[in-house]
């Protein structure tokens, strides 16, 4: 399938911070959960992607080529802390971005206000949190994208909306030329409509992969730290110990209950892997 997004060995320093070698891809017609903790790095690989800061090396393709203005057009952007003046309505936001964007749908635009029952009259600074979020996506899909990149874009909204919002996502990728990249949180939602996920800690990407080769390749193993150390540290890739047992983070989890019939297994979901990996230990 043709690659729509491309991240090659990015790299990019700060005073305590650093992305080291970040890369990975995205293909037509997927939709990838980019996570990880808090500073992990996901929103400098979001900045980066969308040239808002300066790399130090590496590569980054849009649409096969760099980030010109052509690709802009075809790029819808959800910022978690949004983007536009509090002293405006939707509606002006609407008529200061049809003169933006080439392929500006006012229609659509304000059958999304509707939609999601914002006012077009009201100031943005009077929107509530979850307000600004549905209208940042608004304005994110109404000029007719190929790529919608979403920093955390259901945060702050019920969950009522949010399952509406990942409707909408799906809808948007029904077109096989559309792709999404969401940075998120919650964890569940991805798990609802991811098709890959990209797992970064530190600046580093520690796996990005197909959601079912995560869900069928992984599983947690609860066992004593006797057991732990019989275990071939081939399937271990990190344990956290806990208060009365141990919970081991296990690769080719179904080698590993082959091999170890005894052992008590249990599917991993993306958070388990997380808090697992981020605060445990290698064997």
């Amino acid at each position: 399938m043709t690659k729509i997004l491309e991240i090659n060995n990015l790299n990019k320093t700060y005073d305590k911070f650093q992305l080291k070698d970040v890369s990975f891809n995205l293909e037509e017609g997927a939709i990838m959960g980019l996570v990880g903790r808090n500073g992990a790095g996901k929103t400098t690989v979001i900045k980066s992607i969308m040239d808002l800061i300066k790399i130090d090396s590496g590569e980054i393709k849009v649409f096969g080529g760099p980030l010109n203005k052509e690709a802009k057009e075809n790029i819808g952007i959800v910022f978690d802390d949004g983007f536009f003046s509090e002293q405006y309505n939707a509606k002006q936001i609407g008529n200061i971005l049809k003169n933006i964007y080439k392929n500006w749908d006012s229609g659509k635009y304000l059958g999304y206000l509707n939609k999601m029952g914002l006012p077009d009259d009201k100031l943005i600074k009077d929107f509530s949190r979850g307000m600004q979020m549905k209208l940042s996506f608004a304005i994110a899909i109404s000029h007719n994208p190929r790529l919608l990149i979403l920093d955390e874009p259901t945060s702050g909204l019920d969950p009522v909306f949010r399952n509406e919002i990942l409707e909408m996502f799906l809808d948007f990728i029904q077109d096989e030329r559309n792709s999404i990249l969401i940075s998120s949180h919650i964890t569940t939602d991805l798990e609802k409509i991811a098709d890959y996920i990209t797992f970064i800690d530190d600046g580093e990407i520690i796996f990005s992969k197909e959601k079912d080769d995560f869900i069928y390749s992984y599983g947690i193993c609860k066992c004593s730290l006797k057991d732990l150390y019989e275990i071939d540290r081939k399937y271990v890739v990190k344990y956290l110990k806990n208060s009365n047992y141990i919970d081991v983070i296990i690769e080719n989890i179904e080698e590993f209950r082959r091999e170890y019939p005894n052992l008590v297994t249990e599917k991993m979901n993306i958070d388990d892997y997380m808090v697992i990996f981020t605060n445990g230990e290698s064997i």
